[in-house]
């Protein structure tokens, strides 16, 4: 196991771990630890929705039409 130090904590956060941790019924310490632990271990946005698009089998997005780009006069 490792250890850090998280330095120049704003009093009011501190405060509101307390809270929670104590909400939750557990040390501020393991508050935080559980935080940590569901912070890295969750997945982006983005691997949540590849992810839900697996298990339904993928989805079939439309394929806008493609035209030519305007001219543009630099005059």
């Amino acid at each position: 196991m490792s250890t850090i130090t998280v330095r120049r904590l704003d009093e009011d956060v501190v405060r509101r771990l307390k809270l929670r941790a104590a909400a939750s019924g557990r040390s501020m310490e393991a508050e935080v630890r559980e935080i940590l632990v569901s912070a890295v271990s969750r997945p982006s946005l983005g691997q949540a929705w590849l992810d839900l698009a697996d298990r339904v089998g993928g989805i079939d997005l439309p394929v806008p039409e493609r035209t030519m780009p305007r001219e543009v006069s630099l005059d």
